[in-house]
């Protein structure tokens, strides 16, 4: 032989053995076995050449499958170069014995003349006389100069292949040999060397897509001649078109048979399906070094064989097969899966969409027989035709619920674009609009959502649908903006709706909710509410009278127990499903206020449960709102953080919503000032639209610009936030206390007679609405701008009332404020006792504004502040506290979490800070820490 191939030394050897064994006149037949592509030709032919080097005379043929049904196909085709051959009377047709023998004595008599090799290839395609002929001949060559070479394929299909030649003949009178695949480690080196600039990695990456196949290899490299090495090894054969290796693939799935080949590609569209599954190179030990399998790959088994009706033993083998071959590769879940995304998309290339989309749904059908998940079954279906049966639509809407519960709104956009391809009726196909479009707007594709709403808006549909859907539309609208056109839609719908006083009711109520966004719109709404409820109380019903509750505690005319008593009446009252969550929404959000935080707290978790999540609705947000106003309002500045980013992720593009608002507070009152400087400058407010998110943000950023020393900016933004909110009718402190914070930047301007203005009318306003919160805050304010006696009992009677309250931030305020005056009186030692209790407490809620603050007046007022309590129950806070008492009573999280209305990740997150300050471990130390 010219040369040993890569990886076939111990072929090469016997071959050159059983060469030289046949010049001394003993002849044998040796069989070359292979799977499609290891080269068995490549064998063949440099065995031909050495023999011929040798001096051996050759006879050669290869067989196709256009030959087996010509008995004799393939000996005449070798014995075609004999010159006695033209002499003998054989033709094609002629299978019988007499002319079988009459071929053995031509070779035989042309052996005699010297040493000869009859080399066939692929004679597993041979005729069947010529296949009979040739295991007659290996019977009688060993006393014969005869050497009989032949290649076979063997590779596991899913139709077994028929017999091989030897299956009859005796082991001592053949030599098998079986070519495996090429080592990952060779592979590499053979690219290297086409490529000897490329990286390792590259190289790796050509050995998985060649799958040990020279091939496979050779077709690879030739497609990738002339590209720069530094260029990634492609995973579509579109980069490699017309491509080589795609028509490499190709072959060796018609060789392998129609039934493998369908297993093969349904493998590679379930693969394709599921995400991009590439396994990373891996040595040769990682593979599965035996038959036995995972058991992911016999449920794999049992699928494909299921969806291709196939027999599961069979493709059970063929997958062992293939994993043993390097065609597949062991996954990090143990089932097999194709060695390169380029192999997997080779497999599919050619492959008829009808047939793909055929494959998925007898996926889908297969997953849902053995009970796969919902989404496993139902992402077939995305690849799939319409099924147009009932068990499609059920897997595609199960999938959405999931998929929303989860959060992953963009899956679920998927399932419902892929349920509107099923045939539909109109209310059905309705349903499905709402959802998709309330989806793609919350996905921010809100082009897209918007006119799904009205496409769904103008089929027929049920009353009850009908709402939900103008709701989900006027809702959308509303947050791009269009707030007057979202209460025209509402009004239009309502207008539609004769005889439906409950779902009027709903539609009224949405409107004079999304109306919140436009301050003209809004007095028009209120107006006709306020009217319509003195004329027929029953037209507004419950959740309308709640919005009117709410109206009247903003607009300083009602008190916080007045509200409150209407509220939980309004509460107990029967609801309708469509109007519950504006009820609960409104009394949160005025029970917050009210200092009731506990009980708005619950309220917003029942509300957020009687959300559907696949539907827009204007009260999802507001209670979303309403729970980042309760933590801010307890101090709870890591909360309000933490939440930042997924609010943030919903906001209007450029405009800032209410959580923004509260982190830049809580970044100012942590010490996080450059941070709240840069979340400020992201918005520029000059053509901002009207809404009350706006109003808060121009609080929060005066603020910002307070602490920043920017007194006249900041003042701006107090006047003009209170500017904006008195046009809209917001009066009262209860939203933002813009008067008493205007009331500081005067005072520390050197205008005392405009701070004390200020703060009266305020502190005005608070009394009507009564709360600890609102009063202590104005009475703080109004003590620094009175001053003198007075001013020292505004002050002490400010820390009283927030003693009461659940504001603890209010309350750290005040007792600073009261040590500086009551130091600057001559009560120096009160003043320390004040600004003591204000530094402990500034430090326990994490107000490092507060803490600065309270240290610099400690030290201007010549104290030693004592050792603060970074560890121990003293350093609790009063949530953490709360939490651990219950989980000493035996409470496991989950049911803290339900007797609190928070989130187990809440009670988790507070448990953890706790066993860090009190130095513990484990809940069982809990107790003990505790009375310490």
């Amino acid at each position: 032989m010219s040369g040993p191939l890569r990886e076939r030394g111990d072929a090469h050897a016997l071959l050159v053995a059983e060469v030289e064994r046949a010049r001394t006149g003993a002849g044998r037949l040796v069989l070359l076995r292979g799977a499609t592509g290891t080269g068995r030709s490549a064998l063949l032919e440099a065995a031909v050449a050495h023999a011929a080097g040798r001096g051996l005379r050759v006879l050669r043929a290869r067989c196709s499958p256009g030959d087996t049904a010509v008995p004799f196909s393939c000996v005449l085709h070798l014995l075609g170069p004999v010159p006695e051959f033209a002499d003998e009377e054989v033709g094609p047709g002629q299978d019988d014995r007499g002319s079988a023998a009459r071929l053995w004595r031509l070779l035989r008599s042309y052996a005699a003349q010297g040493p000869v090799m009859v080399a066939v290839d692929d004679v597993d395609l041979a005729d069947d006389a010529s296949r009979r002929w040739l295991m007659e001949a290996a019977r009688r060559v060993d006393r014969l100069p005869l050497l009989l070479v032949a290649t076979e394929r063997s590779q596991y299909d899913i139709d077994p292949p028929p017999t091989g030649i030897t299956h009859a003949l005796t082991p001592s009178l053949v030599r098998t040999h079986t070519l495996a695949p090429l080592s990952d480690d060779t592979s590499a080196e053979l690219a290297r060397a086409a490529f000897p600039e490329a990286s390792p990695r590259w190289t790796a990456d050509c050995a998985d897509a060649a799958a040990g196949s020279p091939l496979l290899l050779h077709a690879l490299l030739d497609d990738l001649a002339g590209a720069p090495s530094s260029t990634p090894v492609p995973h579509t054969c579109a980069a490699l078109y017309p491509g080589s290796y795609p028509a490499a693939v190709s072959w060796w799935l018609e060789s392998a048979g129609e039934a493998t080949a369908e297993v093969a590609r349904t493998l590679a569209a379930l693969e394709q399906t599921e995400g991009d599954a590439t396994v990373r190179r891996e040595r040769s030990e990682a593979r599965l070094p035996s038959p036995h399998r995972s058991p992911a790959a016999a449920g794999l088994a049992a699928l494909l064989a299921d969806a291709c009706a196939a027999d599961p033993a069979r493709v059970s083998g063929w997958l062992t097969a293939m994993t043993r071959l390097g065609l597949l590769r062991p996954g990090a879940d143990g089932r097999p899966r194709y060695a390169h995304p380029l192999l997997r998309d080779a497999v599919l290339a050619g492959w008829p969409a009808g047939r793909r989309q055929d494959a998925h749904r007898a996926l889908a059908q297969a997953m849902l027989r053995r009970g796969d998940g919902v989404e496993s079954v139902a992402r077939q279906l995305l690849d799939s035709a319409g099924v147009g049966e009932p068990w499609a639509m059920r897997v595609l809407r199960d999938a959405v619920t999931v998929a929303v519960r989860a959060g992953r709104t963009d899956d679920a956009v998927g399932y419902l674009r892929r349920a509107l391809g099923e045939p539909l009726t109109d209310d059905l196909r309705q349903r499905l609009l709402t959802e998709l479009g309330s989806l793609e707007y919350a996905s921010a594709d809100a082009p897209v959502g918007i006119p799904r709403l009205v496409e769904a808006l103008d089929l027929p549909a049920e009353p009850r649908d009908r709402v939900r859907t103008a709701i989900a539309l006027g809702t959308a609208l509303a947050g791009r903006g269009e707030v007057r056109t979202a209460v025209e839609v509402l009004r239009r719908t309502e207008a539609l709706l004769p005889g439906h006083l409950h779902l009027t009711r709903t539609l009224q109520t949405a409107s004079a909710l999304l109306s919140d966004q436009d301050q003209t719109v809004r007095q028009d709404a209120y107006r006709w509410l306020a009217e319509t409820a003195e004329r027929s109380p029953e037209l507004v019903g419950a959740s309308g009278q709640a919005l009117l509750v709410r109206y009247a505690a903003t607009a300083g005319d009602i008190g916080a127990g007045e509200a409150m008593r209407r509220l939980r009446t309004l509460l107990e009252e029967p609801a309708d499903p469509l109007a519950e969550p504006f009820l609960l929404g409104t009394a949160a959000a005025v029970a917050q206020w009210a200092d009731e935080l506990d009980e708005a707290q619950r309220l917003v978790e029942r509300g957020l449960a009687s959300q559907r999540p696949s539907l827009l609705h204007p009260m999802k947000q507001a209670l979303l709102d309403t729970r980042c106003d309760i933590a801010a309002a307890r101090g709870d500045y890591r909360t309000v953080l933490a939440g930042h980013p997924e609010a943030a992720r919903g906001r209007r593009c450029g405009i800032p919503g209410n959580a923004d608002a509260h982190a830049l507070t809580a970044l100012v009152e942590t010490g996080r000032t450059a941070e709240a400087r840069a979340l400020a400058d992201t918005f520029d407010l000059r053509d901002a639209p009207d809404s009350w998110e706006l109003n808060r943000f121009l609080y929060a950023r005066g603020v910002l610009r307070f602490t920043e020393g920017d007194v006249a900016g900041a003042l701006h933004d107090f006047l003009e936030c209170g500017r904006r909110q008195s046009a809209r009718a917001v009066l009262s402190p209860v939203v933002t206390p813009w008067r008493t914070a205007a009331a500081e930047c005067r005072l520390a301007l050197g205008n005392p007679r405009e701070a004390l203005a200020l703060a009266e009318e305020e502190l005005r306003l608070a009394r009507v609405w009564n709360t600890p919160r609102t009063v202590g805050r104005a009475l703080r304010v109004l003590s620094r701008a009175t001053r003198g006696r007075r001013g020292l009992e505004l002050g002490d009677e400010a820390v009283a009332v927030l003693r009461d309250s659940p504001a603890e931030a209010e309350l750290v305020a005040s007792l600073l404020a009261q040590g500086f005056q009551l130091t600057a009186s001559g009560e120096r030692a009160r003043g320390r006792d004040h600004l003591r209790e204000a530094a402990e407490r500034a430090e326990r809620l994490g107000s490092a504004r507060l803490l600065a603050h309270a240290n610099q007046a400690l030290r201007t007022a010549g104290a030693r502040r004592t050792t603060p309590a970074h560890t121990g129950s003293g350093s609790l806070t009063g949530s953490e506290r709360r939490i651990a008492e219950l989980a000493v009573q035996g409470r496991t999280n989950m049911e803290i979490a339900a007797l609190l209305h928070v989130a187990r990740r809440t009670v988790e997150t507070h448990l953890t800070s706790a066993y860090r300050k009190l130095g513990i471990r484990r809940r069982g130390e809990l107790r003990a820490a505790l009375e310490r």
